[in-house]
């Protein structure tokens, strides 16, 4: 399989990911759900551009990445008074099947829904196991002392099973689309 697109992709996402960290961290006042949203929208912004890029339709994936982030990012001010922060990885995952949905019925429209769907689920579970792996990043919360190149490695290992598991072509597939 070729996953020249979908290891960028998860590069590209990773760094904006770590700004995000940083912002948090250290710009951005705590607790308040309207950068979260913000945030939400912004970063999935990225991942939509990323998707939509590789179908030729990157405004068109920014746009349902934006609003699959913002999406996500109010069901978890909505669920987080009920489970906590475990509605973090609820909605981790949700917005997966929702990323996978956009790529498979939407931007890239070659997949059956079966596959659509497949897909869908493995990027978020892959995806999903690599937020759960990675979550202690933030803590204990100093966020002076923490090593950013190690939070962009992290976010790259958490983003590329999603990626992949969307974007991932069989070579036979890209050659069969040249010739």
């Amino acid at each position: 399989m070729i996953m020249t697109g979908a290891i960028l992709a998860a590069i590209i996402t990773a760094a904006v990911s770590t700004l995000g960290d940083y912002l948090w961290a250290n710009v951005l006042p705590h607790h308040r759900p309207i950068y979260g949203l913000a945030h939400g929208a912004l970063l999935f912004l990225a991942v939509g551009v990323c998707l939509g890029a590789a179908a030729r339709r990157a405004m068109m994936g920014a746009a349902g990445g934006a609003a699959i982030g913002f999406s996500a990012a109010a069901g978890f001010y909505l669920l987080q008074p009920f489970i906590g922060y475990t509605g973090l990885f609820v909605m981790f995952i949700g917005l997966w099947v929702a990323l996978g949905l956009l790529n498979g019925r939407v931007l890239q429209a070659r997949d059956p829904m079966r596959v659509v769907i497949v897909r869908s689920l493995l990027a978020a579970i892959g995806s999903g196991l690599g937020f759960y792996a990675i979550s202690g990043i933030w803590f204990p919360f100093h966020p002076h002392g923490w090593d950013y190149a190690t939070h962009f490695a992290y976010w790259t290992a958490a983003y590329l099973p999603g990626f992949g598991a969307l974007l991932a072509r069989r070579a036979t597939e890209i050659t069969e689309e040249t010739v």
